[in-house]
């Protein structure tokens, strides 16, 4: 009689149920806030916090698909090689119009998966925590309010739902709009960087290596 084989005490991995959505400013104009900085140290920068973000979320473990939005062809061949799908922006200057136009193209390519919104300038950004939000989010809208709390890092919501309202004062524009504030989000999740202030902030929480490397700080594991 065969032997059943004793219970695993390693939890099975989450199912991979998301396509991420990441669209990404051309680095030659990203970033203007960044004063004091000069011009090619800002465009790095803006790089080092796309990549350190999109490679968190290519690590994530509830990530099936990541796409990247990008009129930057060179930056989007780059962005690609980290394990993503890349499109061009065919809303440009329209942040809500550009995402849902990738929800729109995730939709046609990854039916069985779920939009997530996220910006690009997340440096310190874990995979953990991307799983551990994504997990809390529920079946309807959702978003993650930045460490201001006052805009909006993330949103997810079922394709049939999607509607994001990133720009001033985005947080308040997703309450009005129904979306669930997931307020206990970590850190990570919720720093993005507009200013020196707020990249200070995130080297103290750890950086990913792209941007390590610029900010002369060693990099999170």
């Amino acid at each position: 009689m065969p032997v059943s084989p004793p219970p695993s005490d390693v939890p099975s991995p989450r199912p991979r149920r998301y396509v991420v959505l990441v669209p990404v400013k051309p680095p030659s104009v990203g970033k203007s806030r960044l004063r004091g900085l000069a011009a090619e140290d800002r465009r790095a920068l803006a790089e080092a916090f796309a990549l350190d973000t999109v490679a968190a979320c290519v690590a994530a473990t509830s990530v099936a698909q990541v796409l990247v939005v990008t009129d930057d062809a060179a930056f989007s061949a780059r962005l690609s090689g980290l394990g993503t799908a890349a499109i061009p922006d065919g809303v440009a200057g329209d942040l809500n119009g550009t995402l849902r136009q990738a929800a729109a193209e995730a939709r046609r390519r990854w039916p069985e998966l779920r939009p997530v919104a996220l910006c690009a300038d997340l440096p310190a950004l874990r995979p953990e925590d991307l799983d551990a939000t994504l997990a809390q989010s529920g079946p309807h809208p959702a978003f993650v309010p930045d460490a201001a709390g006052v805009g909006t890092t993330l949103y997810v919501a079922p394709f049939e739902e999607f509607d994001p309202r990133f720009g001033t004062g985005s947080r308040e524009a997703h309450l009005d709009a129904g979306a669930r504030e997931l307020a206990q989000a970590p850190p990570s999740i919720r720093r993005d960087v507009d200013d020196v202030d707020d990249l200070r902030d995130a080297v103290l929480l750890g950086v990913g290596a792209h941007t390590a490397g610029l900010a002369g700080t060693t990099h999170r594991p």
